[in-house]
């Protein structure tokens, strides 16, 4: 158990079908490397899509994950009330704005810590403010030194300075309900805030495959986060509001069954044999085509214009598909088909994880941790919203420090599993179970058993 309470990193990850609390203990020699000591999980409710729409049942859900978290790990309440909080939100928007200094006038100049604090301070002087909005994420995603494109311009020598920087934002409101929600439910401080795609691109991408350059793609309940990676930097976040909870509300549609049911039946089709299923009188032939039919309609109405500017040129990485529908058999030659990119589909997450944990489906729970360990190496690779939200605590102390204090640490030991400008789309609510989706269905089989 950690001897103080500084020594704990605790995330909560805000699903539609599952909230999770992870703790984590970090080494003070090894800064960059985390021990995952414990968690707490509970089913979500008042949580749809992603976002909240039932605050007092939402924050029942956190109460019980916090109370399982305290009961797993035996750390008091007290000294896992400091949490980084993942979380999703509807219209996200991510705008890119350029800010230029210079530096020594017709003399070079070492760029310092002040130096690239006012070439960032310029790029978001630039950034659209807008009153019902809130900037969670300020990402550079490029630099150039005297127009050579550099990876980190600290301490290098020039006259001029430039940076791109990404802006990730959406309305106010979801952050407020989540910080009500987070503290309702009995946390007294929020330590970050991470958007629940970049979260779990975090959990699941190598930093090999970011900087080769690639697409993360997690599907879960109830949204899809994307995020495009290029040099080792995300540089577009984006989510879209389709997840496993609809393949299950078309299966209760077509099958006449009730939700509960067709979930069941979802998870069976690729657990049990076919006979089983035929015995209990599920007609497997029609529920592999509703599935099927769902998905081929995530990835070619939506992921693959989302993405259609990007090419498997401009990615060498691939894609990187996670998420707890990722398990499904079949669907990474599926979004290889339509995409006409590699996939590969995550086992684990990057850090080891507890039994029940260690799989696709909580990606965005190790992310949570990454994006702590990334943060503290690199202050400048995620910087914080200059916006105040009530109930929101500021960076402690180790999360303030300057890109040179964190080169000075100890060499980072992590222990990471070893393995060989776009426009925003909008997507429609789809509230109530289509009663067309018959319609989708013709002659779908002959493109499943292509799959198997």
């Amino acid at each position: 158990m950690p001897g103080r309470s500084d020594n704990l990193i605790v995330g909560l990850s805000l699903g539609t079908t599952k909230t999770t609390m992870i703790v984590a203990e970090k080494n003070p020699n090894y800064p960059d490397s985390v021990h995952v000591i414990g968690f707490g999980y509970a089913p979500s409710k008042g949580i749809a899509k992603g976002i909240i729409v039932n605050l007092p049942d939402a924050r029942q859900s956190v109460m019980r994950a916090f109370q399982e978290a305290q009961s797993i790990t035996g750390i008091p309440a007290k000294r896992l009330n400091n949490v980084i909080v993942a979380f999703n939100a509807l219209d996200v928007q991510s705008e890119s704005t350029h800010g230029m200094i210079t530096l020594g006038g017709r003399e070079s100049k070492t760029v310092g810590e002040e130096a690239l604090q006012n070439v960032i301070d310029r790029a978001r002087d630039y950034v659209p403010m807008r009153s019902n909005m809130y900037s969670l994420h300020m990402i550079p995603t490029r630099y150039e030194l005297d127009g050579q494109n550099v990876d980190d311009p600290l301490d290098m020598n020039g006259s001029q300075l430039d940076v791109w920087l990404q802006t990730v934002a959406f309305p106010m409101t979801y952050v407020q309900n989540v910080v009500s929600c987070v503290r309702g439910a009995g946390i007294d401080e929020i330590r970050g805030l991470v958007l629940k795609p970049l979260a779990s691109s975090l959990g699941a991408v190598y930093e090999e495959e970011m900087r080769a350059g690639c697409i993360s793609i997690c599907i879960g309940g109830g949204t899809t986060g994307i995020v495009l990676y290029r040099g080792g930097r995300a540089f577009r976040v984006m989510s879209i509001p389709i997840g496993g909870e609809h393949v299950s509300r078309d299966l209760a549609t077509v099958m006449h069954m009730t939700l509960r049911e067709a979930e069941l039946t979802k998870k069976r089709m690729f657990s049990d044999s076919e006979d089983e299923l035929r015995r209990d009188g599920i007609d497997v032939d029609l529920a592999y085509q509703v599935i099927f039919a769902r998905l081929e309609e995530l990835f070619d109405e939506y992921i693959r214009n989302a993405l259609a500017e990007c090419t498997p040129q401009h990615f060498p990485g691939g894609i990187i598909l996670s998420g707890g529908v990722s398990d499904t058999p079949g669907i990474d030659m599926m979004l290889e088909d339509i995409l006409q990119m590699p996939v590969r589909k995550v086992k684990n997450p990057i850090y080891a994880m507890p039994p029940g944990l260690d799989n696709a489906a909580y990606v965005s729970a190790a992310g949570i941790l990454k994006y702590y360990v990334a943060t503290e190496k690199d202050p400048y690779l995620f910087l914080k919203s200059d916006q105040s939200l009530p109930g929101l605590a500021g960076r402690s102390d180790d999360m303030r420090k300057t890109r040179r204090q964190a080169d000075e640490e100890p060499e980072e030991e992590e222990e990471i599993r070893e393995e060989p400008e776009y426009e925003e789309e909008e997507y429609e609510e789809d509230e109530e179970p289509r009663e067309n989706i018959r319609e989708m269905l013709g002659g779908f089989m002959d493109k499943i058993k292509k799959l198997f």
